[in-house]
């Protein structure tokens, strides 16, 4: 697992880790949306490579509400289904808002199919189905344990 804010990554793990998100959200689901919205900067990455130098899954972590000490997981994409990566991945993304941020709670928007995979690290859903780029989501909180 590589652990980076956006300030230590190397261009190359840029492009590779917007180039996975690219063809899991827009190529695989077919849904157009500003992937590119500003919060890359403040974000710290969380991501994994396979032998062929691709990033084969990723997320990232950064403050929703930083004075309540509410931290946000988003951009959840694996290239590589069903070995795992998913679930190393959200779990690295917690251990970084809980450890490197110090939060209290978490956040994050899942799409309706996926609710089990987070509900697995511990998350509950919070609110009703709600359209966010045309994919119905919900959004669900971990309370983190310090």
């Amino acid at each position: 697992m590589i652990i980076k804010h956006f300030n230590e990554l190397t261009t190359s793990e840029l492009y590779e880790i917007l180039k996975t998100r690219f063809e899991i959200f827009v190529t695989e689901q077919e849904c157009l949306y500003q992937d590119l919205d500003d919060k890359d900067q403040d974000a710290i990455h969380v991501f994994c490579m396979n032998e062929k130098g691709r990033v084969a899954g990723c997320l990232r972590v950064f403050w929703n509400d930083e004075a309540a000490g509410v931290a946000q997981i988003g951009r959840v994409a694996t290239l590589e289904h069903g070995k795992g990566i998913g679930g190393e991945i959200l779990h690295a993304g917690v251990e970084v808002a809980r450890d490197r941020l110090g939060a209290k709670k978490i956040t994050l928007h899942a799409q309706e199919y996926a609710i089990g995979y987070y509900a697995k690290e511990g998350f509950e859903v919070v609110s009703d189905i709600f359209m966010e780029d045309g994919i119905p989501h919900v959004t669900m909180e971990l309370a983190v344990m310090l």
